[in-house]
């Protein structure tokens, strides 16, 4: 399913992951050559925010509550908006965003149909942990890019008004602890099959080699914390 993301790597890139909220203690891990190039990097980028969009979009013509279709028409608005200032990035160095996206549209599609739930609760965090684990690899990643990736990194650091979504989920499982075991297990699920979108962006293999593993294991580690974070949040288990 995802041969898409594999491309051609350009060599001496460094990742860099940082916990939000820390700036100080930054984990560097050189990639060498398993960074994808820039142009394809924005590509999925920028087609990733398109899809958050997408999916927050459906889910508020599904919730009859006024409130919440409110919240989360901001959260789809936030997703828009960086999706139009990656175009807006992509089109400033003089790419065509629809050729750039255009690769990854059919495969990424996928992946959302695969985390799509039965219910909308179920899809709602979806958006949440895909969301937030992705733009926290790309933001990552950005940093072997120079002024393009600090400028994509800007733009991800954007306020993504998705507490909204916390919130809804938290008040869920509040009033019902069937749905704390059951959105529980879901997210568990889910981890899975976003890591193996960020690593298939990494790697020109099948799979990571030993010596490329032991080079990303800081960042998925990295990773699956800030996902357990954001799970303890809303009063779920990671």
């Amino acid at each position: 399913m995802l041969n898409w993301l594999r491309r051609r790597r350009a060599p001496r890139r460094v990742l860099t992951l940082r916990s939000r909220g820390d700036s100080a203690d930054a984990i560097r891990v050189d990639f060498s050559e398993l960074a994808p190039e820039v142009d394809t990097f924005l590509g999925q980028a920028a087609y990733l925010q398109l899809g958050y969009f997408e999916t927050l979009s459906q889910l508020i013509t599904a919730t009859p509550e006024l409130g919440a279709k409110e919240s989360l028409s901001r959260a789809a608005g936030a997703a828009l908006t960086k999706h139009e200032d990656l175009v807006a990035l992509i089109r400033d160095r003089g790419g065509d965003p629809t050729a750039l996206m255009l690769p990854f549209r059919e495969q990424l599609d996928a992946f959302r149909r695969l985390t799509h739930g039965e219910r909308p609760m179920e899809t709602l965090l979806s958006v949440h942990v895909t969301a937030g684990m992705l733009d926290d690899f790309y933001h990552a990643l950005a940093s072997s890019y120079g002024d393009t990736g600090r400028r994509v990194s800007r733009i991800l650091e954007a306020d993504d008004d998705r507490e909204a979504i916390t919130a809804i989920i938290s008040a869920t499982i509040a009033s019902d602890d069937q749905w704390r075991s059951l959105l529980s297990l879901w997210g568990r699920r889910l981890v899975g099959d976003t890591l193996l979108v960020a690593r298939a962006a990494l790697t020109t293999h099948e799979s990571l080699d030993q010596a490329a593993e032991k080079k990303v294991e800081p960042v998925f580690t990295e990773l699956m914390s800030a996902h357990a974070r954001r799970m303890d949040a809303m009063g779920l288990n990671a």
